[in-house]
């Protein structure tokens, strides 16, 4: 086979193995010219499916290549298909991959498998955060109180709602998270509301707070969006191993926080800053927003309570059950400092047109009654046994992976190599895996050193796939 012209910078060595020239020309830098060049080694026939490559740091070696620009080559050949990699086995040519020596060549690239269709119906493998496993709903207990909540109803439970909420469960919840999460309130400062994006459309496009509103650098993109929408400016806050660096607050007069689990990074707001929140707060006449929203799923560590029990007047409480029950059930809380009870109801509207009161009344008997305690002691054992899980397919199949976060909440970080985030996402795209970035959560006016990661949420899968979709992603990592 006559050779094409190279670019001047690939010298002299060209070859995989002993019997494989690499014919790298063609526009663009080293990575685009081996990309080219290795699909058209598979094309044509020469790199047979399941003929296993040279390790990347051996071809860099080779080539006169950094490592990086070889190991980034090959995980977009992953990504794409014409690859596959595992630990233990190496990077080596995917089976079914047409080649114009089978007559099944297609220049436009490998062809999709025939269950591929399947896909547009959703993942194989969900590991999307943010959602709990929707086959361990408690159903039977759920209808248990649904039953005698119903049955017990007065005749007033059928007219129009107070927008405050059901007495009965703001009284259930009252108690329920001075217990278990020590927030120090009563019925009379808690607002019922369907999640937390409901509650800051209200606090912020009902007019109760303004911005600028300071916020963490990394978190859920979907409530910026919501504070965008109502005209709040965010001030992202860097973060370290101890989370939030309160101390970077400047003239903002509130701050959200998540303080017992950082979203998405892990870990709790460390006791001093905690502290010094509260005291900034004090200080500046400010407002501290505490989004609570895993806090009851801890494994390793001892509980971390409530930032709002250091100072109820300062510190707006928010929680729901989307994930210790099911986002389905559109429940959601407010523990208000008092001065912010009436202004928040006021902008909820005279009428309760948000939850429904039925639906109020049996998650407060759910409370009463002993069943959410018992759920999430069982949930709690479940989702333990799934981080463990994970930790150990890592440790296994790929050890140079690093993971975080992994204390508490339904989610862990997996941090990687330099440069690897993207094609690692496409990777498990290609797996079946659907999985976010940890780019995905990053505040774009943070000045933050960008950090490459996975966000992988293990709560998802039921039982019987999470072992499937465990595979799947260590296949789509990039090697070592």
């Amino acid at each position: 086979m006559a050779e094409s012209r190279v670019n001047s910078w690939v010298g002299p060595a060209r070859r995989i193995g002993s019997d494989l020239h690499l014919e790298l020309s063609g526009p663009g830098g080293r990575r685009a010219a081996l990309i080219r060049a290795l699909r058209e080694a598979v094309r044509s026939g020469r790199l047979a499916p399941g003929t296993r490559l040279p390790p990347y740091r051996s071809l860099a070696a080779d080539l006169g290549f950094a490592r990086n620009t070889v190991a980034d080559a090959y995980a977009e050949l992953v990504a794409e298909g014409w690859l596959t990699a595992r630990q233990g086995s190496g990077t080596r040519v995917a089976t079914g991959v047409p080649s114009l020596a089978s007559g099944r060549g297609d220049s436009a690239g490998p062809r999709l498998p025939k269950a591929a269709p399947a896909r547009a119906r959703g993942p194989r493998h969900d590991l999307r955060q943010g959602t709990p496993d929707a086959s361990a709903f408690p159903r039977t207990a759920w209808l248990a109180s649904y039953r005698r909540a119903l049955q017990r109803a007065p005749h007033e439970v059928f007219g129009p709602g107070d927008p405050a909420g059901r007495i009965e469960l703001r009284e259930a919840l009252a108690e329920y998270l001075a217990r278990a999460r020590g927030v120090r309130t009563d019925p009379g400062r808690i607002v019922i509301c369907s999640g937390f994006a409901h509650a800051l459309r209200l606090l912020f496009g009902g007019g109760v707070l303004r911005g600028p509103l300071a916020v963490e650098a990394y978190g859920l993109g979907f409530h910026r969006e919501v504070l965008a929408a109502a005209g709040v400016r965010t001030v992202p806050l860097p973060l370290d191993e101890h989370g939030a660096r309160v101390e970077r607050l400047g003239r903002e007069r509130a701050v959200l926080l998540t303080p017992a689990h950082q979203f998405p990074t892990g870990g709790p707001l460390h006791p001093e800053r905690r502290a010094a929140v509260v005291d900034w707060a004090r200080a500046r006449g400010g407002l501290v927003l505490e989004d609570d929203y895993d806090g009851e799923f801890r494994y390793d560590r001892k509980p971390v309570g409530a930032v709002q029990g250091l100072d109820p007047e300062r510190v707006i409480h928010l929680g729901s059950v989307s994930k210790s029950l099911s986002p389905a059930v559109r429940l959601g809380w407010m523990v208000l400092p008092e001065r912010y009870a009436g202004a928040v109801i006021a902008a909820k509207g005279e009428r309760e047109g948000w939850v429904s009161v039925l639906d109020q009344l049996c998650l407060a008997d759910f409370v009463a009654s002993g069943s959410y305690d018992r759920h999430v002691r069982r949930m709690r054992q479940r989702y333990r046994g799934r981080r463990d899980r994970l930790v150990a397919a890592l440790a296994g199949h790929a050890p140079h992976i690093g993971v975080t976060g992994v204390a508490a909440g339904l989610h862990a970080v997996l941090r990687l190599p330099p440069g690897t985030e993207a094609s690692a996402v496409k990777a498990a795209a290609w797996q079946g895996v659907a999985l976010d970035g940890l780019a995905a959560f990053r505040h774009p006016e943070t000045d933050m050193p960008v950090s490459d990661g996975l966000v992988v949420g293990y709560a998802t899968p039921s039982e019987h796939a999470y072992g499937p979709a465990l595979e799947a992603l260590c296949r789509a990592l990039p090697p070592p």
